[in-house]
């Protein structure tokens, strides 16, 4: 990410931000209300772009294999600092980068098919493939054993946990290579909650997760890595063996 610059309606949200997230790492942005962890999260699927008069300047930079790909538009088709990088579609993008939100958005069907009409329609995945694509996603996320009998029953019977688990799984079966969070645990109780952090913490084995959290003591439970968002820029990045105490963090944000 270089120089990232996002506004709406020419509010800046976001102030020339130059960072990066590691591989197989789990990276959380903290910081009060407003102050661009969402939007910052948002820039790496180019997910602001669905919002009206929303403006975004710089570049974010996505590897994949020995690729690497600029993710938005070059304005400047003679800068030749872009041209070694690859454009990527917004398509193939958001297979790559899957996103959990804060509550959980189920669809009005089936568990099979929450799982099974993105695999078909937006990833292409070969009919013959979709029940074994399914059955290891749900496999993955804890639910099969929980559910399996109620696979042609619709989701919306399950629970808050249960549905947060199902989105979950319905990301992973898109085999992307990072995750983006928005806030996942905020609308869980505690045990729900736990149970999505176990769950992320055996994910950062395969995966890039990249999560916006309203709990200090969550990130510093979960945080490889803390980024501290002020005002629209991060101002503060620490590893796990050089983190501030959450009242230090409080301090802060």
């Amino acid at each position: 990410m270089e120089h990232l610059s996002v506004s709406f309606f020419g509010r800046q949200v976001l102030n020339d931000i130059t960072t990066q997230f590691f591989r197989h790492n789990i990276s959380v942005l903290v910081g009060r209300s407003g102050s661009g962890k969402t939007t910052l999260l948002r820039s790496i699927n180019r997910l602001n772009e669905e919002f009206e008069g929303c403006t975004t300047k710089g570049q974010v930079y996505f590897r994949t294999g020995e690729k690497c790909h600029a993710l938005y538009p070059d304005p400047d088709q003679h800068n030749l600092t872009h041209q070694k990088y690859d454009p990527l579609s917004l398509t193939k993008l958001r297979l790559q980068v899957g996103m959990l939100f804060q509550t959980p958005n189920v669809f009005p069907v089936s568990v099979y098919k929450n799982i099974a009409l993105p695999l078909v329609l937006v990833g292409h995945c070969p009919k013959i493939e979709v029940q074994d694509r399914v059955r290891q996603a749900l496999q993955l996320v804890g639910l099969w054993k929980e559910i399996q009998d109620g696979l042609h029953k619709s989701a919306l019977r399950l629970s808050g946990g249960q549905q947060q688990r199902l989105c979950l799984a319905r990301a992973l079966a898109l085999r992307p290579e990072v995750l983006l969070l928005d806030e996942p645990t905020a609308s869980l109780d505690v045990h729900a909650s736990r149970h999505i952090e176990d769950l992320l913490i055996s994910l950062a084995e395969k995966y890039t997760l990249i999560m916006v959290s309203h709990s200090l003591t969550q990130a510093r439970r979960l945080g490889q890595k803390i980024m501290v968002c002020i005002q629209g820029e991060i101002t503060h990045h620490l590893d796990k063996d050089e983190q501030l105490s959450t009242a230090e963090l409080e301090a802060l944000v």
